[in-house]
């Protein structure tokens, strides 16, 4: 009862929260990628737009899981003490 209890948001949750929330945004603003060009290897910008955010929403996926992991382990090291 007398032990301190770590903040469950701290400055990594937050981070892992942005890194999540990025790819939604990038894909709510739809006057950012609704158009043909420029064209990539003949492919209009519409398509190659969505399939690198296919990418990115992956690689800033595994970026929050690895954050949120650490903060797991960093917590229950300190509860173990």
């Amino acid at each position: 009862m007398g032990g301190r209890t770590a903040s469950a948001v701290t400055v990594p949750m937050v981070v892992a929260g942005v890194c999540l929330a990025i790819p939604f945004g990038a894909m709510l603003w739809v006057d950012s990628y609704s158009r043909l060009t420029p064209t990539f290897i003949g492919m209009p910008f519409f398509y190659w737009y969505q399939m690198l955010w296919v990418v990115l929403s992956t690689a800033l996926t595994v970026v929050a899981y690895v954050i949120v992991r650490r903060q797991e382990r960093a917590r229950k090291g300190g509860e173990r003490r």
